[in-house]
């Protein structure tokens, strides 16, 4: 496999592009700024810049942004999570001048137009009310909250109609320059066309951004004490969380979680959870665990939806499959088998090349490089039965573990 090529242009702003013969080609603005970021009063306000930064730029109006790269069959999207901010193109790879213009043009000139900021408040409202009204997304806000109480990690990224209310322009463009710091941006690109060609593209335009190095630090997360939380509400169905504090993204466990919280209940419908609570019993149509890894921190779940009368059921029956796994390790068939699962997962992923784009942007943005796909397989294959056996000794403990649950009135 080819492997990306790195570079920085004058301003610091960094570079990873793999080249590759496709006729389709992705590249994107990845900051490393998001929810995570907001002071008390800004709450919901990285979220609010993405859909902003899209109705206006010194020379476009809303209408010339948006069919910018839809007149050459192109798309523009962006994404705001706890603590990234991506704006991103996927285009014919003809028009690698045209997106990269786009993109630097609406993320740094972006002007904000007060009639254009009171239609999106509208918007995000909406958007707000649509996830109150879907509790097997809510609860997943809840839980964070719950697990990062009175910090902006445990706050949900769209921020609440009081705080949007008090959003302006001046507003927006202290966050922007608080934030988007040009030693926290990562230009991301996964094309046809050489590095060389690129970078000159790029130092046209973003390369002439201002240095403006960051000059905060995140704050510390609070400490964590396990809470028990039983809420009832107008819904059909029982909703249910449980989870605990985890690895941060510099941990060397993180890559035995991933694994383990693979095997107990990934995608996959031979996952350990699905298999017992779904498949065994009925109880369930949709369980699964996950991990979310932040740069300081790290939060692992399980979440299933269920009829009211089994909810407590399906609890203790999680409560037992985290208890095999505290309490035995695995065989040596098993844990193959876990193996071969994650690093076909991985591989598979790689096949997409606007998968590899966004990839590539996250880890470069946090470590200044990219594993190879071998690397990675290493680590992988490297952990032993004991390993995995320690990690769900120290993240699957019953007297650690938060629950948070929606029962119906």
């Amino acid at each position: 496999m080819i492997e990306p090529q790195y570079a920085t242009l004058s301003n610091g702003i960094r570079v990873v592009h793999l080249p590759v013969k496709n006729d389709v080609a992705h590249c994107g603005i990845f900051i490393n700024a998001g929810s995570r970021d907001e002071l008390p009063d800004e709450h919901g306000l990285a979220h609010f810049i993405e859909h902003t930064i899209f109705k206006g730029t010194g020379k476009r109006k809303s209408f010339h942004i948006l069919t910018r790269m839809e007149d050459v069959g192109g798309e523009i999207n962006a994404y705001t999570s706890k603590e990234e901010t991506c704006i991103y193109s996927t285009f014919l790879h003809q028009h690698y001048n045209r997106a990269i213009e786009l993109l630097s043009d609406i993320t740094f000139h972006s002007t904000f137009p007060e009639k254009e900021i009171a239609k999106e408040k509208s918007v995000i409202i909406d958007e707000i009310n649509s996830y109150k009204d879907s509790p097997s997304e809510e609860i997943y806000d809840r839980f964070e909250d719950i697990m990062y109480p009175n910090h902006s990690l445990g706050h949900d990224i769209l921020g609440t109609p009081a705080h949007l209310k008090q959003f302006n322009a001046d507003k927006i463009r202290a966050f922007i320059q608080r934030t988007y710091n040009t030693d926290q941006i990562v230009f991301s690109s996964v094309g046809n066309i050489n590095l060389k060609k690129l970078l000159a593209l790029l130092e046209k335009t973003l390369g002439q951004i201002p240095i403006n190095e960051r000059a905060y630090k995140r704050e510390i997360v609070p400490a964590y004490i396990p809470t028990q939380n039983d809420i009832k509400r107008k819904i059909h169905q029982t909703h249910l969380v449980l989870g605990n504090r985890a690895y941060d993204v510099r941990d060397k466990k993180r890559t035995a979680l991933i694994l383990l919280n693979n095997l107990l209940g990934g995608p996959g419908m031979s996952s350990r959870l699905n298999l017992s609570i779904r498949e065994k019993y009925g109880f369930t149509y949709n369980i699964e665990s996950s991990y979310s890894i932040y740069s300081d921190t790290g939060l692992w779940n399980v979440y299933l939806g269920t009829e009211n009368g089994t909810a407590d059921k399906c609890l203790q029956l999680v409560l037992k499959e985290l208890k095999k796994l505290r309490e035995n390790t695995l065989g040596e068939i098993q844990l193959q088998k876990a193996k071969a699962q994650i690093i076909g997962q991985i591989a598979i992923a790689q096949e997409s090349n606007a998968s590899l784009m966004l990839g590539f942007a996250k880890t470069f943005l946090l470590f200044n490089k990219i594993d190879t796909f071998k690397e990675i397989t290493d680590k992988i294959e490297s952990l032993k039965a004991k390993d995995l056996q320690a990690i769900a000794n120290e993240i699957f403990l019953e007297d650690q573990l938060s629950t948070l649950i929606y029962r119906s009135k």
